[in-house]
């Protein structure tokens, strides 16, 4: 039987020579000795697990908010940065949309942000917008959709880069409702070259004019007269 499978932790085996050479030399008394081999055990398992949610949110770049250089352009600015690294948005499932010129950052900082969120145990998702819906689409060709929803509803936190980039079908914009929908609650990071203001035109659009087909609050009989005086 290897040592690591006596201890039964791999964390504890990696370090385990040199805690009993630090007993050994006086450094570690017994209860110390055992506090450090399970600090040991707890930190590999955070780092395995930091490691997995780094792989399964699929980011372009291992990018930080430490490595963005603030310097390159006014916007946005520190302060703002700083404001959103405080993930207050994450918690409350508010979204935050990121939005300006190719080239500015948008990106950098969507993962930067999403880097921090995996830091403090989220699970996340990056992918570009144009993909997002070719997965969706595929779901209905093979009858996986719903499969393919929900694994796009379980991270806690979406991240959708490039979108508005071009206009959407029909189908595109109904997955995209579904899509949101199914995620009330649960934050998105949006990236766009367009402002959100110039969102609209690129959904299929059918303009209804008229009077309000809501019933009245009470419906009116065939013998009801109208009140007098």
């Amino acid at each position: 039987m290897t040592r690591s499978r006596r201890w039964g932790c791999q964390g504890c085996s990696r370090t385990l020579d040199a805690r009993l050479t630090q007993a050994q030399g006086g450094e570690l008394g017994h209860l110390d000795f055992l506090q450090v081999l399970c600090q040991d055990e707890i930190s590999r398992r955070e780092t395995v697990a930091l490691e997995r949610r780094l792989r399964k949110a699929r980011f372009e770049q291992q990018a930080t908010l430490e490595g963005f250089d603030f310097t390159a352009s006014p916007k946005p600015s520190a302060a703002q940065i700083r404001d959103l690294a405080a993930l207050r948005w994450l918690h409350s499932g508010e979204p935050v949309i990121l939005f300006g010129p190719v080239g500015v950052g948008k990106t950098h900082v969507a993962q930067a942000l999403g880097h921090q969120a995996v830091r403090q145990g989220a699970g996340v998702r990056l992918a570009k917008t144009s993909r997002i819906l070719a997965e969706l689409a595929g779901g209905h060709a093979d009858r996986t959709w719903d499969k393919r929803l929900r694994e796009l509803v379980r991270p806690d936190l979406l991240l959708l880069d490039d979108f508005a980039m071009r206009q959407l079908t029909a189908p595109q914009a109904d997955n995209l409702y579904e899509l949101v929908s199914e995620r009330q609650g649960r934050p998105l990071i949006i990236t766009s070259n367009r402002a959100p203001s110039d969102w609209c035109p690129l959904f299929p659009q059918v303009i209804m004019n008229g009077p309000s087909y809501r019933p009245d609050k009470r419906l009116k009989g065939p013998t009801d007269k109208p009140p007098v005086g």
